[in-house]
């Protein structure tokens, strides 16, 4: 269960770290009038799914950190 819960939480920040960077390309894209035409989202809205997976990392080196402290 610790080796899945530490594959999910780096897949999540890969994730969370790629929706970042398209979301900034994409501002600074915006910036000169042109668009990816790839992203169906806005950038706000890659930032806050970036936000979100982000969250459930915390919450499990968290949860890591406290059993570790119990133990």
């Amino acid at each position: 269960m610790p080796k899945c819960m530490s594959f999910l939480s780096r897949l999540f920040f890969a994730a969370a770290m790629v929706f970042i960077t398209v979301a900034v390309v994409d501002w600074f894209v915006r910036l000169f009038g042109w668009t990816l035409d790839f992203v169906p989202y806005q950038p706000g809205r890659l930032f806050e799914f970036a936000t979100m997976l982000l969250m459930v990392v915390a919450v499990v080196l968290l949860r890591q950190i406290r059993d570790h402290m119990r133990a």
